[in-house]
């Protein structure tokens, strides 16, 4: 019909990357976090999960998803990638220490700062 309205802008992008913070352009890449252990009842509205599951939102480049994990503490295991679910692991330390696996190999972990 010819008619433009010229009040229906893109102005605000919600869109930023979990790990440097930055404007995603296009489809963020997202990780989700499996539950550590299938739980009988929901965590109470009081308690707080171990593991918040996602999803978290990156650009497509690796670094941003471990800059993430360093900034939360978790480690990293180098026998796997950065891959879209990812696998939280215990490890015994004092205080305990969460690292994450994309879990596809065969062979035992091994965890590095992220």
């Amino acid at each position: 019909m010819g008619v433009q309205i010229r009040t229906i802008i893109k102005d605000n992008v919600a869109s930023r990357c979990d790990g440097c913070h930055e404007v995603v352009d296009g489809t963020p890449w997202r990780v989700n976090l499996l539950d550590i252990v299938a739980a009988e009842a929901p965590v109470a509205w009081t308690d707080r999960p171990a593991v918040n599951p996602g999803p978290f939102q990156f650009h497509r480049d690796a670094a941003c998803v471990r800059r993430w994990m360093a900034a939360r503490g978790l480690l990293f295991c180098r026998r796997g990638e950065v891959r879209e679910i990812m696998r939280p692991v215990q490890i015994a330390a004092d205080p305990p220490r969460w690292g994450l696996c994309d879990g596809l190999h065969r062979d035992d972990h091994e965890f590095v700062p992220a």
